[in-house]
């Protein structure tokens, strides 16, 4: 199994070997010129950072950063293709009321217009966020590219490195959903669980056991807020019937074997659980907090999931070398 240290290298890997096209939309933002020097120069992905080139160049030579000639630079103002993405913009939106002339205006912001890019086949996945709000970055995504077939639902999962190689996958395991859904009912849930899935075997490599977590195990309270969790669980078995998937669990009934045998016996997910689905926003932002800065864990994320291509959001505060992790991931996820 994975050696965690080495996960982001085998994903760096694959990424190398498998480049992808990854639209960067705030081509002059500092920390992420930064980042797309380094990715360029250790040929992680191809990029295309959206913003005016003079302006862009200029930053990249006042500090050195000699590989962003290898950048695509796309100016919304002046690129001959914005024709055609408003175009293409107007065709996905008219139904909802928008004119020509909005969709010609809204295709230059440069968050619109990398989601176009990704639509009309010219890109590949998108990272964006160092600037903006969450919802900046998923509105878009959620117009133009739209979610996964049979999925409604866009959720975000932190992929956690933690020092307890005795937990999760050796250490590592994925918790969803810590970003997006404040309070998602029993079929958000569900899909939830089998996004995150989804996401655990593509950029995890390993078979997921995904825990549907609550304070209760098995009935050992009653509340609505558990049944929500027995629903969610029951349709996940559903639309999902491969998966190994349990719950409700509670969350030492999911990591600890000797806990799960008691609390759950037989459960093919008890004691041995490497993804955890909460219950909602509250419960996964403040848990995915807490084991970070508890445990020295590290939390790499929020990933999204459940787009039809991957579109990721950086935090205001992120840093550079987060920049470049998560350009590994998005590449990671675009790579069928």
């Amino acid at each position: 199994m994975h050696n965690q240290m080495t996960i982001l290298e085998q994903m760096t890997e694959r990424a190398k070997q498998n480049p992808r096209r990854i639209v960067l939309p705030e081509g002059d933002e500092p920390r992420t010129l930064e980042a797309a020097n380094i990715i360029l120069k250790e040929k992680i992905a191809q990029l295309i950072l959206i913003g005016d080139p003079v302006v862009i160049n200029r930053m990249a030579e006042e500090k050195g950063y000699a590989y962003i000639r290898e950048a695509k630079i796309v100016n919304p103002l002046t690129d001959p293709k914005m024709g055609e993405y408003a175009t293409l913009l107007y065709e996905l939106r008219k139904a909802k009321g928008m004119t020509p002339e909005e969709a010609a205006k809204k295709a230059q912001d440069p968050l619109y217009l990398g989601c176009l890019m990704i639509k009309n086949g010219d890109a590949d996945g998108e990272l964006a966020g160092a600037r903006g709000t969450t919802a900046d970055t998923i509105r878009p995504a959620f117009q133009i590219l739209k979610t996964k077939p049979g999925v409604k639902i866009v959720s975000g999962a932190f992929l956690m490195l933690t020092p307890a190689k005795q937990l999760g996958e050796e250490g590592m395991l994925f918790f969803a959903d810590c970003a997006v859904n404040p309070c998602p009912n029993a079929e958000e849930l569900a899909q939830i669980a089998i996004s995150t899935a989804e996401t655990a075997r593509v950029l995890g490599g390993y078979e997921p056991r995904v825990a549907m977590l609550s304070f209760s195990t098995k009935g050992s309270a009653k509340h609505e807020l558990i049944d929500k969790v027995t629903e969610a669980t029951r349709i996940a078995k559903e639309l999902a019937p491969d998966l190994n998937l349990d719950g409700e669990l509670q969350a030492d009934a999911a990591l600890v074997e000797s806990v799960g045998a008691k609390k759950a016996p037989g459960s093919p997910v008890a004691g041995k659980a490497n993804v955890l689905v909460f219950p909602d926003l509250q419960a996964g932002n403040i848990g995915y907090k807490l084991v970070e800065r508890f445990s020295g864990a590290d939390a790499i994320g929020p990933i999204l999931q459940g787009i039809a291509a991957p579109v990721n959001d950086l935090s205001r505060g992120c840093k550079v070398q987060d920049i470049v992790q998560m350009v590994v991931i998005t590449a990671n996820q675009a790579i069928k």
